[in-house]
Formats: C-alpha cells, structure tokens, sequence
C-alpha cells in the first residue's frame, strides 16, 4: 500500500505566487488596511458592453443550455482562425483550434500533449508561475535558461543551445513576457525558431499579450517568421488579457492536428466543453471591432511611462521601460542588505514581505519567477493607486 495520502505529482505542486499575493492583499482590505496591490494580471476595466450582451442574450438561447463539442463552438473556432490570421498572419484550419478553460488549461493541454516522462523542457526565466507545474506533472523537467535586465530579459540561440540536451523535447517561448514585459524583435524569434525546428524541438508559443505592445515593439508569431516550425508549434492565445475577460475563462491552442486531436482527448475527460455563455462571449470579443482594445493599450502606455519614471527614482532600483504586456520588472537587488527600520531583507520575498507590511503595497517577488532578484508590479490598475502606491514605495526605500 502507497505510505503517501497525496498524490506525490499533485502534492509537489506549488500554489500560484501571484494568486497567494492577491489573497493577501485582499485579506488585509478586509481587515481595514489600504492596500494598493501591483499584483493581480489582469485589466481593471470592465469587459466591453457588447460582448457583455452577448452573453446575456446566449443565457436565454435553450441551445446553450445543453452539451456542445469538446473543441468548441463551430463558430467560436471558425472566429478563432479568421482572427489569427488577421492579428498574425497565421492561417489555420478551425479544425486545428482547440477552445479551453482559460489560457492555463491550453498550457496544461499542450504540455501534456506533447512532454512525456524524463523529457526536458527548456523555459526562459523570469518566467510566469504557472509554466513549470504542467511539466512536472507530466513527468517532464523544466530547465530554465536565464534572461537578465541586461539582455533586455530575452534569451539567446546560444543559450539554449547551451541548455540542450539528447533529452530536450520542448521551449515555451512568450513574447511580449509575462512578468518581464520584454517583447523579442522579428530577427530573434526567427532566430529562435530556426534552431528549434533545426533540432526538432516542440515549441509551446504563448501569445496572450500580442496586442500589447508599445513604442517600436511589435509582435511576431514564430510560426509565421519560421513556417518550417508549425509542424513542431502549438500556439496558445485567449480572450483574458486583450478583451478585458479575465473572469470568463475562455483561451484555445493551435497547432498540429495530432497534438490537437490529444489535447482535444484529454478536454474531453477533464472539462468537456467550456462554458457555452462564454463561448458566446469570446465569439463576440473576437469576431467584434479592436475599439476598446486600442483604449485600454492607450492607458497601459501611459501608466507605463508613469510606473517607469516612478520606479527609476528609487534609490536602489533598476528598472528597464516595459515594452509590451502591463507589467514592469525592475531589479531590486541594489535594496538587499540594507537597513530599512532593523529589517534588512536577504532575498525579495523578503522585500516584498516588508513592502506589504510596512506601506501596505503588494508587489510580487522574483522567487516566484524563477529568478530572485526582480520585482514585478503590474501596471493594470488606476492612475492615483499606481502614483500612491510607487510613492509609498519612495517613502519606504528612499529616493535617487
């Protein structure tokens, strides 16, 4: 008889670093404390009205009250494929798109999809919390391959030729970067997907902030700038971050009809379809005009700016101007060891921990990413809270 009550896969998984700091922070709302939290991913307006509508009018369709396909709505997929293709350039088949619970479970979909016991799985750090759970559930083995402040927070080809190995089956590669907010050039990625499809490796691209980027940045798809990839190339996108949708849960993968029709194998004994009303939704978010999506990217540019002048007169931060997605990262290493009234912090969980306590500002710590050193601080939330809570920050670190 097994001397383990949990599953050892299951009870090895860590909880999510930004979820436990958002419950946190909301706890201590609760108990009456003003909390400004740089932590939560996602946009603080309201999904836009027409998408909205959608869902209310599907709630009181009868069809939508039943079981539909695994893989989606035909017209949800059908919207999927018209709007990679006019986003990306990427021409897929509906049939080849896969809606999921969210973009968390097109990560897992694809992971376990493709990544077996044993197989390792290279992973650019900082990376997002969720990335390396999927893999050891899976039995695989993430690698993580370093990026810094200084390399723009993007890794090289001769890094990850560095990383590889006969074992070596997968990258996830995410551009524009969840937490850094890097956004890798067309030359790069291209680059990247070369070599990758050179040795034959999978490559698990996450696009969920592709239309968010700023400045000269711009977003590439690797299985446009390298068409030899697609065969090796799962494409993982949703509807949280550019439509304002975090809470309905609605994301899809793209790729290879195989792994497609695995991935689509496991849905089918996970969840079964997602959600009908959402998917109602989503069709709405997708097949609808980018109106609110140009507004909400013309606040986040300007709270860039604002969050990355704040940040750069903090005696002891370092902190590149994000290119794309709503976060900023900067480099906290300078604020370890100090003084700050008889706490002085080792690490920045250690900083953040004193953040929280002492200002009452939530931020989350490098740890969590794979990488001490770094804070992120999304910019995603109202223009006075981000003044106040970067102020807060002054006041407690001192300024430059």
């Amino acid at each position: 008889m097994s001397s383990t009550r949990i599953s050892r896969r299951v009870g090895a998984i860590a909880p999510s670093a930004t979820l436990a700091v958002t419950a946190k922070a909301r706890a201590l709302r609760l108990a009456g404390e003003r909390v400004i939290s740089f932590g939560a991913g996602e946009p603080d307006f309201p999904t836009p009205e027409h998408i909205v509508e959608a869902a209310a009018a599907a709630c009181r369709d009868p069809q939508h009250h039943k079981y539909t396909p695994v893989g989606g709505l035909e017209d949800l997929r059908d919207a999927v494929a018209a709007k990679t293709e006019r986003d990306s350039g990427l021409v897929v088949d509906p049939a080849d798109v896969l809606v999921t619970n969210g973009g968390k479970h097109a990560v897992y979909n694809a992971i376990a999809a493709v990544v077996d016991d044993g197989d390792e799985v290279l992973l650019p750090t900082p990376y997002w919390t969720t990335y390396p759970e999927p893999i050891a559930l899976s039995g695989g083995v993430t690698v993580p391959v370093l990026s810094t402040a200084v390399s723009g927070f993007r890794v090289s080809v001769e890094q990850l030729e560095a990383a590889r190995t006969s074992r070596t089956k997968a990258l996830i590669f995410v551009s524009p970067s969840n937490p850094t907010g890097a956004v890798y050039p067309r030359s790069e990625i291209e680059e990247i997907g070369r070599w990758a499809a050179e040795h034959g490796i999978w490559v698990l691209t996450d696009e969920i902030y592709e239309h968010l980027t700023y400045g000269d940045a711009e977003h590439h798809s690797m299985p446009v700038v390298v068409p030899e990839l697609r065969d090796r190339c799962i494409v993982l996108n949703g509807v949280a971050k550019t439509y304002a949708m975090t809470g309905w849960r609605v994301g899809w993968m793209i790729g290879p009809s195989d792994a497609m029709a695995a991935a689509r194998n496991l849905q089918s004994h996970c969840t079964s379809n997602v959600c009908n009303v959402a998917q109602a939704a989503a069709l709405a978010a997708v097949s609808g005009p980018l109106d609110a999506v140009v507004e909400m990217r013309r606040h986040f540019d300007r709270r860039r700016r604002t969050m990355h002048s704040l940040l750069s007169g903090i005696d002891g931060l370092a902190c590149p101007e994000p290119e794309g997605a709503f976060y900023a990262y900067p480099d906290a290493s300078g604020l370890l060891g100090r003084d700050f009234g008889g706490v002085r912090p080792g690490t920045t969980l250690e900083l953040a921990d004193l953040l929280l306590e002492r200002a009452q500002v939530a931020v989350v710590p490098g740890e969590a990413f794979g990488a001490s050193g770094g804070l992120r601080l999304s910019f995603a939330l109202g223009d006075d809270d981000l003044g106040e809570g970067v102020g807060r920050m002054v006041e407690l670190f001192g300024s430059t």
